[in-house]
């Protein structure tokens, strides 16, 4: 599947160093362990895992070879995904090679997610999903993820999630904020501290709700 020059136009836009983009509210994608998964090798083995993502998107072979630059092999290879865990600040990155379309705040393709270990009250679900839709929150398994093209983006849009699960800001403020963030980077190159790294410590141990037994 092909990204359109519009969509490309946005990666190069969000071209920030070492950093990406989120989203909140629809399911995250499976990350358990696949059956198909193969183990890679932490030396030697590059050429196998290039040979695995020649055939997939543009955008994703961008983002796959953006993180393997900054993290390594990844642990995890499938013909559908490549899969960090505990690299950086993040609880799990994924690079994906399904697209899906995003047209917020500009349009571009969803593929690179990443998560970190967050209870968010279940009261500001509602907010977090009219924020961003890719920004994903999972109250069993106690995570926040968000999904973009752009490590920086998803720095973004974690660190605004946050403040609307906290109440710094409103669903409306944050988009505000996502948007002239993205809009300054794109006009003069600066990039807000949002976007630069997590802006707060994330949790640690026991952020999953198991919630309980009715029968």
């Amino acid at each position: 599947m092909k990204t359109p020059n519009l969509k490309i136009a946005a990666l190069g836009i969000l071209a920030l160093a070492g950093t990406g983009a989120v989203s909140a509210c629809s399911q995250s994608n499976e990350t358990a362990p696949n059956a198909s998964a193969q183990a890679v090798p932490a030396a030697g083995e590059s050429e196998s895992v290039e040979k695995m993502i020649a055939s997939w998107p543009e955008a994703s072979r961008m983002a796959a070879a953006d993180m393997i630059q900054k993290y390594g092999q990844p642990q995890e290879v499938t013909a559908s995904m490549l899969m960090w865990k505990d690299n950086g600040p993040w609880k799990w990155t994924k690079v994906s090679r399904e697209t899906i379309q995003h047209d917020f705040p500009m349009p571009h393709p969803d593929l690179l997610e990443q998560a970190i270990a967050y209870r968010a009250p279940v009261e500001k679900y509602d907010d977090l999903a009219r924020y961003d839709g890719s920004v994903i929150v999972e109250r069993t398994k106690g995570e926040m993820s968000a999904r973009c093209d752009k490590e920086g983006a998803n720095f973004l849009a974690i660190n605004l999630g946050n403040d609307v699960a906290t109440g710094k800001k409103t669903a409306e403020e944050a988009r505000t904020y996502y948007a002239a963030a993205i809009k300054r980077f794109m006009s003069t190159k600066e990039m807000d501290p949002y976007m630069q790294k997590l802006q707060f410590q994330p949790s640690g141990q026991g952020t999953g709700d198991p919630d309980s037994a009715a029968m």
